[in-house]
């Protein structure tokens, strides 16, 4: 008896893109509750991976994936460390070129014979400055009253740099220094974080001395004409930069005044009035914008003799 036919075999149904993360993990079961392990690559079920790649050559993929991954991340990584390495060597750099800027630069780029203050006066009025003294290069102990300079002893004292400006109606006088420091990074952060946490920058006791240059109209600048100041230390630069200022006629000052606050919009304190928190912070301001313009751009004519 011949057999009976074979029933005809129904067409192998594509694979189901919807139930493809449902899929069994054994190869040619039906579906199952197991989950497939997610890769970087489509799901299975898309019909471009298992009939173009086929098993070896999505294997191949997934491990080239993984190598690019590692070595785009292993390239950023170091990338990133490289970026970093060469910013803190210029860094480095910059602080110690700052350090030695006050005898390998002239004395008229670190203190120009004059000065453009524009917008730095009150209500945004323009200043001009005329220097009118250098003092000799030395130290600090004459410069700073006994309590200032002992906040100040931690940062050493490797040269202090003065010079005294006046303004075009030759009404005002400012003294602006440049203490450079002994000190390394760490200890200028910290010195700036103790002078804005105690706020000792704001403090009458702790104002630093005009330098009243005979024949000039500083003669008469002294300890009690001074009227406003700013203290600034600088974290990037072994430097603190400061300035005071007061009148020329050698008026005394009862209650001197910080510069933010002379400056600061309502003041009606005498230095505010006249506008002398503005001649220290201002002079200071620009002072401190040419010695970082200095660093990057450092002259190429010898430096001069500082002179009274």
């Amino acid at each position: 008896m011949p057999p009976a036919p074979k029933a005809p075999r129904r067409p192998e149904a594509a694979p189901d893109p919807s139930l493809s993360w449902s899929a069994p993990m054994s190869p040619g079961g039906g579906h199952g509750a197991l989950r497939p392990v997610v890769t970087f690559a489509r799901p299975e079920g898309y019909r471009d991976t298992p009939w173009i790649l086929g098993r070896r050559g999505r294997t191949a993929a997934a491990a080239v994936c993984a190598v690019l991954g590692l070595g785009l991340i292993g390239g950023a990584l170091t990338g990133s460390w490289l970026v970093g390495g060469s910013g803190d060597d210029a860094d480095r750099s910059a602080y110690v070129t700052a350090g030695g800027l006050w005898h390998n630069v002239p004395v008229d780029q670190l203190f120009p014979p004059t000065v453009d203050g524009q917008g730095a006066g009150p209500g945004g009025a323009d200043r001009a400055w005329t220097r009118i003294a250098v003092a000799p290069d030395g130290g600090c102990a004459d410069a700073f009253d006994p309590l200032l300079l002992r906040v100040l002893a931690p940062v050493g004292c490797e040269r202090l740099l003065r010079a005294t400006y006046t303004d075009a109606t030759q009404s005002y006088v400012t003294t602006v220094g440049l203490l450079f420091t002994t000190a390394d990074a760490p200890a200028m952060r910290s010195l700036d974080a103790r002078v804005t946490k105690e706020g000792l920058a704001k403090r009458a006791d702790l104002m630093p001395r005009p330098y009243a240059a005979k024949g000039t109209v500083a003669a008469a600048f002294g300890d009690k004409q001074r009227a406003a100041w700013t203290i600034s230390v600088l974290t990037d630069a072994p430097v603190v930069v400061y300035a005071v200022s007061g009148w020329a006629d050698g008026r005394a000052v009862d209650t001197p005044q910080p510069a933010p606050a002379a400056t600061a919009s309502g003041a009606t304190t005498a230095p505010a009035q006249a506008g002398l928190g503005n001649e220290a912070q201002g002079l200071a301001d620009r002072i401190e914008r040419g010695l970082r313009k200095t660093v990057v751009t450092p002259p190429s004519e010898q430096p001069s003799e500082q002179s009274s």
